[in-house]
Protein backbone atom coordinates (compact mmCIF):
# COMPACT_ATOMS: atom_id res chain seq x y z
CA UNK A 1 0.00 0.00 0.00
CA UNK A 2 2.77 2.65 0.96
CA UNK A 3 4.91 1.37 -2.12
CA UNK A 4 1.91 2.10 -4.58
CA UNK A 5 1.23 5.72 -2.96
CA UNK A 6 4.85 6.36 -3.02
CA UNK A 7 4.90 5.94 -7.18
CA UNK A 8 1.43 7.39 -7.18
CA UNK A 9 2.99 10.80 -5.99
CA UNK A 10 6.36 10.55 -7.50
CA UNK A 11 5.59 12.62 -10.30
CA UNK A 12 4.12 15.33 -8.04
CA UNK A 13 7.03 14.84 -5.43
CA UNK A 14 9.83 15.61 -8.44
CA UNK A 15 8.38 18.58 -9.42
CA UNK A 16 8.26 20.07 -5.78
CA UNK A 17 11.47 18.97 -5.34
CA UNK A 18 12.15 21.45 -8.38
CA UNK A 19 10.37 23.98 -7.73
CA UNK A 20 12.48 24.71 -4.52
CA UNK A 21 15.66 23.92 -6.03
CA UNK A 22 14.82 27.26 -8.32
CA UNK A 23 13.85 29.52 -5.29
CA UNK A 24 17.34 30.18 -4.06
CA UNK A 25 17.86 30.40 -0.39
CA UNK A 26 21.88 31.04 0.13
CA UNK A 27 23.08 31.21 3.71
CA UNK A 28 25.13 33.35 4.06
CA UNK A 29 23.41 35.66 3.77
CA UNK A 30 20.39 33.98 4.88
CA UNK A 31 18.01 35.73 3.32
CA UNK A 32 15.32 32.84 3.29
CA UNK A 33 12.00 34.25 3.82
CA UNK A 34 10.93 33.84 0.75
CA UNK A 35 11.49 30.31 0.28
CA UNK A 36 9.79 29.56 2.74
CA UNK A 37 6.69 31.68 1.57
CA UNK A 38 7.07 29.64 -1.50
CA UNK A 39 7.62 26.29 0.36
CA UNK A 40 4.40 27.25 2.43
CA UNK A 41 2.36 27.66 -0.91
CA UNK A 42 4.09 24.46 -2.38
CA UNK A 43 3.05 22.77 0.88
CA UNK A 44 -0.69 23.72 1.18
CA UNK A 45 -0.97 23.09 -2.50
CA UNK A 46 -0.45 19.25 -1.29
CA UNK A 47 -3.62 20.23 1.45
CA UNK A 48 -1.22 20.55 4.26
CA UNK A 49 -2.00 23.18 7.17
CA UNK A 50 1.61 25.21 7.39
CA UNK A 51 2.46 27.40 10.53
CA UNK A 52 4.49 29.77 9.87
CA UNK A 53 6.67 31.23 12.83
CA UNK A 54 9.08 34.18 11.83
CA UNK A 55 11.97 35.00 13.76
CA UNK A 56 12.03 38.31 15.03
CA UNK A 57 14.56 40.19 13.04
CA UNK A 58 17.10 40.99 16.03
CA UNK A 59 17.43 37.95 16.89
CA UNK A 60 17.83 36.64 13.09
CA UNK A 61 20.45 39.22 12.58
CA UNK A 62 22.83 38.49 16.18
CA UNK A 63 23.13 34.89 14.18
CA UNK A 64 23.97 36.91 10.77
CA UNK A 65 20.79 36.09 8.92
CA UNK A 66 18.96 38.61 7.57
CA UNK A 67 15.34 37.18 7.35
CA UNK A 68 14.25 33.72 8.93
CA UNK A 69 10.32 32.32 8.48
CA UNK A 70 10.12 28.65 10.29
CA UNK A 71 7.63 26.29 9.34
CA UNK A 72 5.90 23.26 11.03
CA UNK A 73 3.17 20.98 9.57
CA UNK A 74 1.50 18.75 11.65
CA UNK A 75 -0.52 15.48 11.30
CA UNK A 76 -2.28 13.38 13.46
CA UNK A 77 -3.71 9.54 13.13
CA UNK A 78 -6.11 7.91 15.32
CA UNK A 79 -6.50 9.57 18.71
CA UNK A 80 -3.31 11.42 18.57
CA UNK A 81 -1.96 9.91 21.95
CA UNK A 82 0.85 7.67 20.65
CA UNK A 83 4.02 8.91 19.76
CA UNK A 84 5.11 12.09 18.36
CA UNK A 85 7.89 12.30 15.19
CA UNK A 86 9.40 15.60 13.97
CA UNK A 87 11.07 14.66 10.46
CA UNK A 88 13.24 17.96 10.19
CA UNK A 89 14.94 19.61 6.88
CA UNK A 90 16.86 22.71 6.46
CA UNK A 91 15.68 24.59 3.31
CA UNK A 92 18.67 27.16 3.38
CA UNK A 93 22.06 26.20 1.57
CA UNK A 94 25.72 27.11 0.87
CA UNK A 95 26.39 29.41 -1.93
CA UNK A 96 26.46 27.90 -4.93
CA UNK A 97 29.97 28.78 -6.27
CA UNK A 98 32.23 27.89 -9.16
CA UNK A 99 32.63 24.77 -11.53
CA UNK A 100 28.59 24.36 -12.31
CA UNK A 101 27.95 22.46 -15.77
CA UNK A 102 24.32 23.61 -15.28
CA UNK A 103 22.72 26.27 -13.57
CA UNK A 104 22.90 25.99 -9.55
CA UNK A 105 19.10 27.04 -9.40
CA UNK A 106 17.58 24.98 -12.51
CA UNK A 107 16.81 22.26 -11.53
CA UNK A 108 18.09 20.34 -14.56
CA UNK A 109 17.17 16.61 -14.55
CA UNK A 110 19.28 14.47 -16.62
CA UNK A 111 20.79 11.21 -16.77
CA UNK A 112 17.73 10.03 -13.73
CA UNK A 113 19.30 12.80 -11.27
CA UNK A 114 18.43 16.11 -9.99
CA UNK A 115 20.73 18.39 -10.52
CA UNK A 116 20.88 22.16 -8.03
CA UNK A 117 22.10 23.76 -5.13
CA UNK A 118 20.31 22.38 -1.93
CA UNK A 119 19.14 19.04 -4.54
CA UNK A 120 20.93 16.65 -1.90
CA UNK A 121 21.46 19.21 1.16
CA UNK A 122 18.91 19.01 2.13
CA UNK A 123 15.33 20.00 0.10
CA UNK A 124 15.36 16.63 -0.99
CA UNK A 125 14.76 15.59 2.18
CA UNK A 126 11.50 18.40 2.16
CA UNK A 127 10.28 16.36 -0.53
CA UNK A 128 10.74 13.08 1.03
CA UNK A 129 9.34 13.87 4.24
CA UNK A 130 6.45 15.80 2.75
CA UNK A 131 5.43 13.16 0.41
CA UNK A 132 6.22 10.51 2.96
CA UNK A 133 3.79 11.67 4.98
CA UNK A 134 1.59 12.22 2.20
CA UNK A 135 1.98 8.31 1.16
CA UNK A 136 1.70 7.47 4.81
CA UNK A 137 -2.21 8.81 5.06
CA UNK A 138 -2.85 5.62 2.70
CA UNK A 139 -1.85 3.57 5.09
CA UNK A 140 -3.97 0.64 5.66
CA UNK A 141 -2.53 0.21 9.54
CA UNK A 142 -4.21 1.53 12.20
CA UNK A 143 -2.11 4.29 12.94
CA UNK A 144 -1.93 6.18 16.61
CA UNK A 145 0.11 9.69 17.25
CA UNK A 146 1.52 12.80 14.80
CA UNK A 147 3.90 13.54 12.75
CA UNK A 148 5.45 16.57 12.79
CA UNK A 149 7.49 18.39 9.44
CA UNK A 150 10.18 20.79 10.39
CA UNK A 151 11.27 23.04 7.82
CA UNK A 152 14.14 25.51 8.94
CA UNK A 153 16.30 27.31 7.43
CA UNK A 154 19.48 28.38 9.70
CA UNK A 155 21.60 25.18 9.40
CA UNK A 156 24.54 26.23 7.53
CA UNK A 157 24.91 28.46 10.14
CA UNK A 158 24.15 26.53 13.18
CA UNK A 159 20.24 25.86 13.90
CA UNK A 160 20.11 28.40 16.48
CA UNK A 161 17.41 30.35 15.29
CA UNK A 162 15.53 27.35 13.44
CA UNK A 163 15.45 23.99 15.32
CA UNK A 164 16.60 25.23 18.38
CA UNK A 165 14.14 28.16 18.56
CA UNK A 166 11.42 25.91 17.37
CA UNK A 167 12.14 23.60 20.76
CA UNK A 168 13.31 26.56 23.23
CA UNK A 169 9.52 28.35 22.78
CA UNK A 170 8.05 24.95 23.16
CA UNK A 171 6.64 24.75 19.66
CA UNK A 172 7.03 20.85 19.09
CA UNK A 173 6.85 17.93 21.64
CA UNK A 174 8.01 15.45 19.30
CA UNK A 175 8.88 12.52 21.22
CA UNK A 176 11.50 10.89 18.38
CA UNK A 177 13.43 13.29 15.44
CA UNK A 178 14.40 11.99 12.34
CA UNK A 179 16.52 14.78 10.90
CA UNK A 180 18.46 15.19 7.06
CA UNK A 181 20.14 12.40 5.78
CA UNK A 182 23.00 12.10 3.60
CA UNK A 183 23.53 8.57 2.35
CA UNK A 184 22.16 5.09 2.56
CA UNK A 185 23.49 4.94 6.12
CA UNK A 186 21.53 5.69 9.39
CA UNK A 187 23.71 7.99 11.35
CA UNK A 188 23.21 8.21 14.70
CA UNK A 189 26.51 10.22 16.04
CA UNK A 190 28.16 13.29 14.92
CA UNK A 191 30.69 15.38 15.35
CA UNK A 192 30.98 18.78 16.86
CA UNK A 193 32.77 22.27 15.62
CA UNK A 194 33.97 25.05 17.39
CA UNK A 195 34.80 27.98 15.45
CA UNK A 196 37.05 30.46 16.68
CA UNK A 197 38.30 33.78 15.55
CA UNK A 198 42.04 34.95 16.52
CA UNK A 199 42.68 38.58 16.14
CA UNK A 200 46.22 39.39 16.79
CA UNK A 201 46.60 43.28 17.04
CA UNK A 202 50.27 44.92 16.63
CA UNK A 203 51.13 48.55 15.62
CA UNK A 204 51.69 49.61 11.94
CA UNK A 205 54.69 51.79 10.98
CA UNK A 206 56.30 52.28 8.12
CA UNK A 207 58.84 49.37 6.37
CA UNK A 208 61.83 51.98 6.41
CA UNK A 209 61.60 52.00 10.09
CA UNK A 210 60.07 48.89 10.53
CA UNK A 211 61.41 48.66 14.62
CA UNK A 212 59.12 51.39 15.41
CA UNK A 213 56.27 49.00 14.73
CA UNK A 214 54.72 45.66 16.53
CA UNK A 215 54.78 43.56 13.93
CA UNK A 216 51.08 41.60 14.48
CA UNK A 217 52.27 38.58 11.36
CA UNK A 218 55.68 38.23 13.21
CA UNK A 219 53.08 37.31 16.46
CA UNK A 220 50.93 35.73 14.21
CA UNK A 221 53.48 32.81 13.09
CA UNK A 222 54.47 30.72 16.39
CA UNK A 223 50.37 30.65 16.74
CA UNK A 224 50.06 29.21 13.73
CA UNK A 225 53.03 26.59 14.59
CA UNK A 226 51.64 25.79 18.32
CA UNK A 227 48.27 25.01 16.20
CA UNK A 228 49.79 23.03 13.28
CA UNK A 229 51.51 21.11 16.00
CA UNK A 230 48.52 20.45 17.78
CA UNK A 231 47.12 19.11 14.04
CA UNK A 232 49.97 16.41 14.44
CA UNK A 233 49.24 15.29 17.96
CA UNK A 234 45.41 15.28 17.09
CA UNK A 235 46.18 12.52 14.55
CA UNK A 236 47.06 9.97 17.36
CA UNK A 237 43.04 10.31 18.52
CA UNK A 238 39.89 8.47 16.80
CA UNK A 239 36.45 7.96 18.71
CA UNK A 240 34.89 5.05 19.23
CA UNK A 241 32.10 5.86 17.36
CA UNK A 242 32.16 4.70 13.91
CA UNK A 243 32.04 6.92 11.02
CA UNK A 244 33.66 9.89 12.76
CA UNK A 245 37.22 9.69 12.51
CA UNK A 246 39.38 12.08 14.91
CA UNK A 247 39.33 15.02 16.20
CA UNK A 248 40.75 18.03 12.90
CA UNK A 249 42.13 21.64 13.75
CA UNK A 250 42.63 23.65 10.44
CA UNK A 251 42.92 27.62 9.62
CA UNK A 252 41.19 28.44 7.04
CA UNK A 253 40.98 32.07 6.99
CA UNK A 254 44.21 34.33 6.99
CA UNK A 255 44.02 38.50 6.47
CA UNK A 256 45.39 41.32 7.54
CA UNK A 257 47.87 43.95 6.69
CA UNK A 258 47.55 47.37 5.12
CA UNK A 259 50.31 47.72 2.30
CA UNK A 260 53.56 46.06 1.51
CA UNK A 261 55.66 48.90 3.10
CA UNK A 262 53.82 49.03 6.49
CA UNK A 263 54.27 47.00 9.18
CA UNK A 264 51.24 44.71 9.67
CA UNK A 265 49.22 46.27 12.63
CA UNK A 266 46.07 43.34 12.82
CA UNK A 267 46.42 39.93 11.53
CA UNK A 268 42.90 37.71 11.80
CA UNK A 269 43.08 34.13 11.89
CA UNK A 270 39.64 31.77 11.63
CA UNK A 271 40.17 28.18 13.20
CA UNK A 272 37.51 25.12 12.54
CA UNK A 273 38.34 22.67 15.11
CA UNK A 274 36.16 19.06 14.98
CA UNK A 275 35.10 17.16 17.94
CA UNK A 276 34.78 13.71 18.69
CA UNK A 277 31.76 12.30 20.69
CA UNK A 278 34.05 11.95 23.64
CA UNK A 279 35.10 15.60 23.60
CA UNK A 280 33.35 18.69 25.43
CA UNK A 281 32.96 21.40 23.40
CA UNK A 282 33.66 24.19 25.82
CA UNK A 283 36.35 22.13 27.62
CA UNK A 284 38.14 22.28 23.93
CA UNK A 285 37.55 25.62 23.26
CA UNK A 286 39.26 26.30 26.78
CA UNK A 287 42.29 23.96 26.06
CA UNK A 288 42.71 25.86 22.41
CA UNK A 289 42.56 28.85 24.01
CA UNK A 290 45.10 28.22 26.42
CA UNK A 291 47.11 26.77 23.53
CA UNK A 292 46.98 30.30 21.42
CA UNK A 293 47.85 32.16 24.16
CA UNK A 294 51.04 30.16 25.44
CA UNK A 295 52.05 30.61 21.90
CA UNK A 296 51.65 34.51 21.59
CA UNK A 297 55.03 36.35 22.28
CA UNK A 298 55.32 38.71 25.13
CA UNK A 299 55.94 41.35 22.57
CA UNK A 300 55.57 44.96 23.80
CA UNK A 301 52.55 46.35 21.68
CA UNK A 302 50.97 42.67 20.68
CA UNK A 303 47.51 41.59 21.72
CA UNK A 304 45.89 38.80 21.42
CA UNK A 305 42.06 37.95 21.53
CA UNK A 306 40.25 34.55 20.84
CA UNK A 307 36.84 35.15 20.11
CA UNK A 308 33.86 32.43 19.62
CA UNK A 309 32.07 32.39 16.63
CA UNK A 310 30.53 29.00 16.63
CA UNK A 311 30.06 25.91 19.03
CA UNK A 312 28.00 23.11 18.49
CA UNK A 313 28.65 19.92 20.26
CA UNK A 314 28.45 16.50 18.79
CA UNK A 315 25.23 14.53 18.64
CA UNK A 316 25.42 11.58 20.89
CA UNK A 317 22.96 8.09 20.59
CA UNK A 318 19.99 9.15 23.37
CA UNK A 319 18.12 5.66 24.85
CA UNK A 320 15.45 5.16 22.60
CA UNK A 321 17.43 5.50 19.20
CA UNK A 322 17.50 1.80 18.76
CA UNK A 323 14.04 1.18 17.97
CA UNK A 324 14.13 4.22 15.24
CA UNK A 325 17.21 2.33 13.25
CA UNK A 326 15.36 -0.57 13.75
CA UNK A 327 12.02 0.87 12.09
CA UNK A 328 13.92 2.89 9.14
CA UNK A 329 17.03 -0.29 8.47
CA UNK A 330 14.15 -2.94 7.68
CA UNK A 331 12.40 -1.00 4.88
CA UNK A 332 15.70 0.25 3.65
CA UNK A 333 17.56 -2.84 3.30
CA UNK A 334 14.03 -4.64 1.77
CA UNK A 335 14.21 -1.71 -0.97
CA UNK A 336 17.91 -1.98 -1.55
CA UNK A 337 19.08 -5.47 -1.13
CA UNK A 338 21.99 -4.47 0.80
CA UNK A 339 22.59 -4.33 4.71
CA UNK A 340 22.00 -0.55 6.07
CA UNK A 341 24.86 0.46 7.80
CA UNK A 342 24.26 2.02 11.43
CA UNK A 343 27.27 4.54 12.17
CA UNK A 344 28.26 8.67 12.55
CA UNK A 345 29.41 11.05 10.39
CA UNK A 346 32.08 13.49 10.38
CA UNK A 347 29.92 16.47 10.60
CA UNK A 348 27.78 18.51 12.64
CA UNK A 349 24.09 18.99 11.62
CA UNK A 350 20.48 20.24 13.24
CA UNK A 351 20.17 16.69 14.58
CA UNK A 352 22.06 17.70 17.74
CA UNK A 353 19.53 20.09 18.86
CA UNK A 354 16.57 17.70 18.99
CA UNK A 355 19.39 15.08 21.06
CA UNK A 356 20.28 18.37 23.67
CA UNK A 357 16.21 18.35 24.40
CA UNK A 358 16.47 15.24 25.25
CA UNK A 359 14.54 13.58 21.84
CA UNK A 360 15.84 10.21 20.09
CA UNK A 361 17.34 11.41 16.70
CA UNK A 362 18.54 9.73 13.51
CA UNK A 363 19.75 11.19 10.86
CA UNK A 364 18.24 9.51 7.12
CA UNK A 365 16.89 10.93 4.07
CA UNK A 366 17.13 11.36 0.46
CA UNK A 367 20.94 10.30 -0.21
CA UNK A 368 23.02 8.62 -2.32
CA UNK A 369 25.35 5.53 -0.78
CA UNK A 370 27.72 7.87 0.21
CA UNK A 371 28.26 11.39 1.57
CA UNK A 372 30.55 12.15 -1.58
CA UNK A 373 28.71 10.72 -4.49
CA UNK A 374 25.91 13.47 -3.96
CA UNK A 375 28.56 16.46 -4.52
CA UNK A 376 26.90 18.05 -1.60
CA UNK A 377 28.32 21.65 -0.97
CA UNK A 378 30.19 21.23 -4.07
CA UNK A 379 29.52 21.72 -7.90
CA UNK A 380 27.09 19.73 -9.37
CA UNK A 381 25.22 19.11 -6.46
CA UNK A 382 22.27 16.30 -7.67
CA UNK A 383 20.22 13.69 -6.20
CA UNK A 384 19.08 10.72 -8.09
CA UNK A 385 15.49 10.21 -8.53
CA UNK A 386 15.17 6.87 -7.24
CA UNK A 387 17.49 7.46 -4.12
CA UNK A 388 14.58 10.15 -3.66
CA UNK A 389 11.93 7.80 -4.40
CA UNK A 390 13.49 4.66 -2.30
CA UNK A 391 13.89 7.19 1.00
CA UNK A 392 10.34 8.52 0.82
CA UNK A 393 9.08 4.99 1.10
CA UNK A 394 11.49 4.47 3.91
CA UNK A 395 10.33 7.02 5.89
CA UNK A 396 6.70 6.34 5.28
CA UNK A 397 7.19 2.72 6.14
CA UNK A 398 9.07 3.93 9.28
CA UNK A 399 6.34 6.16 10.43
CA UNK A 400 4.21 3.31 9.91
CA UNK A 401 5.66 1.16 12.37
CA UNK A 402 6.56 4.04 14.98
CA UNK A 403 2.77 4.76 14.50
CA UNK A 404 1.19 1.13 14.35
CA UNK A 405 -1.45 0.88 17.54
Amino acid sequence: MIGAAVDSLFEREVAFLKAMIRIPSDNPPGDCAAHAEAATAALEALGFSVEQHPVPEPFSRQHGLRSIINLIVRKTFGSGLGPVIALAAHGDVVPPGEGWSTDPYGAEERHGAIYGRGAAVSKADFAAYAFALLALGQSDRALDGGVELHFTYDEETGGFVGPKWLLEHGLSKADYAITSGFSHAVATAHSGVLHLEVVVRGRQAHAAVAALGADALEAATPVLAAIYAERRRLTAIRSDEPGIGGPQITVGLISGGINTNVVPDRILLRIDRRIITEEDGEAVEAELIGLIEAAAPSTPGIEIECRRILLAEPLRPLPGVDKLVEAIREPAEALFGVPIAVTGVPLYTDARHYAAAGIPTVLYGAGPRSIADGNAHSADEHIRLDDLRAATEVIARALETLLAR
